[in-house]
């Protein structure tokens, strides 16, 4: 018999086997390794970001949920000194409306009613402005007491968001709402909101809270004024009844939601307008408006029936005084502390409201929709107004 061999590998002598014996199995080569793929780069691929990769870097050093907890402490800090710059809190974070600066009235010695003379400074995305304007509207007063359309942009303001239109301040040449305060009232240092009512003749502030600027402009008897009674006198315990729990629930109440810095306060406030709209549901299920099947002091309603309405005399409509899809790009875009991405909700449009379409609610004559004067009181007190006009001239 022959002898068996192992196989020649070079550098290794030939050994012989004793008789029967089995080569030895090769020696096992060391593997080779594969070269990895590298992790992507920190952009994660072109076109995309990843920001600068802080918890990738800094792992290693610094566990995550100390930086996590304390990014989330820092801007909650910075949050809510801004919100509180925006609207003041109480102790439990709920938002606190301050107290208005002025409280004049037109009719009073200082401030007689004249046409021309007075000044109303609105902003489109303020409801209380709105709640203004809607009275400036019903009460066809459009040709005598001046509007200044003002535009809500904080970047451009001294202080709060209000500046001029194009047009500009037509009673000091303000660049914004507080050069009107400041002017006004020089020294002034309370919070410039609007409204804002000013005599332009004498150059001061007149009032800058919105239901009394309603109940002025409602007894307010100028020439070309409609005779559309806001408060109608046998409804006035009704109307106020019905404010007392309008205003904070729902009117204040959106509000603090909007501006609470607690959960409890957002909570609280969430609630008062859930039940708020509830009520007004209800009532508005058994009667056209919430004071009754003619529009009165408290003028809620369907929107689509309020959209509708048609102020005898022309002018000013209701239409005309609220731009639907300004309000909602503001409130997103420039209360930069409650949505700091200024990313804008695509709806509701005023287009997806359907606020032409039919209401179903009743008819749009005036004497169906309105509580009217009587043409005799209403002709009188536009006369004796006009003669006011004439002796101040």
């Amino acid at each position: 018999m022959g002898r068996a061999a192992i196989p020649h590998r070079p550098g290794a002598e030939r050994r012989a086997l004793p008789p029967g014996a089995a080569p030895a199995a090769p020696a096992p080569r060391a593997p080779r390794h594969r070269r990895r793929p590298a992790p992507p780069a920190a952009g994660g691929g072109k076109g995309v970001s990843k920001g600068f990769s802080l918890l990738e870097w800094t792992s290693a050093l610094v566990p995550q949920g100390a930086i996590v907890t304390g990014a989330k402490q820092g801007w909650r800090l910075a949050w809510q000194t801004m919100v509180r710059e925006l609207a003041p809190q109480d102790s439990g974070g709920a938002y606190s409306r301050p107290a208005y600066s002025f409280d004049g009235a037109i009719g009073s010695p200082d401030f007689p009613p004249e046409a021309g003379r007075y000044v109303l400074y609105l902003g489109n995305a303020c409801g209380w402005c709105h709640r203004v304007a809607l009275a400036l509207a019903l009460r066809g007063l459009s040709g005598s007491v001046r509007v200044v359309a003002l535009r809500d942009e904080p970047e451009r303001a001294t202080r709060g968001g209000w500046v001029m239109p194009p047009s500009g301040d037509p009673v000091f040449g303000a660049r914004d709402l507080w050069g009107v305060y400041d002017a006004a009232s020089p020294g002034f240092r309370g919070r410039c909101t609007a409204p804002l009512l000013v005599d332009a003749k004498s150059r001061r502030a007149v009032c800058n809270e919105s239901a009394s600027i309603v109940r002025q402009l409602d007894a307010l008897q100028l020439p070309g004024t409609s005779r559309v009674v806001l408060r109608p006198e046998a409804l006035a315990g009704e109307i106020d009844a019905l404010n007392e729990w309008i205003y904070p629930q729902i009117n204040n109440g959106v509000y603090r939601c909007g501006f609470a810095t607690t959960q409890a306060a957002y909570d609280a406030a969430a609630a008062d307008v859930a039940a708020g709209l509830a009520r007004a549901d209800a009532l508005l299920g058994e009667r056209r408006f919430l004071a009754g099947d003619r529009c009165g002091g408290a003028p809620a309603a369907w929107l689509r029936d309020v959209w509708q309405l048609r102020v005898p005399g022309g002018g000013l409509q209701v239409r005309d005084t609220v731009d639907v899809d300004a309000c909602r790009r503001s409130y997103y875009s420039n209360l930069f502390p409650l949505n700091p991405s200024g990313i804008i909700p695509s709806g509701p449009t005023a287009e997806d409201l359907q606020l032409d379409a039919p209401h179903g609610r009743g008819g749009g004559a005036p004497e169906e929709v309105f509580w009217l004067r009587p043409e005799a009181e209403a002709g009188g007190a536009a006369a004796a107004a006009a003669a006011s006009v004439r002796r101040a001239v």
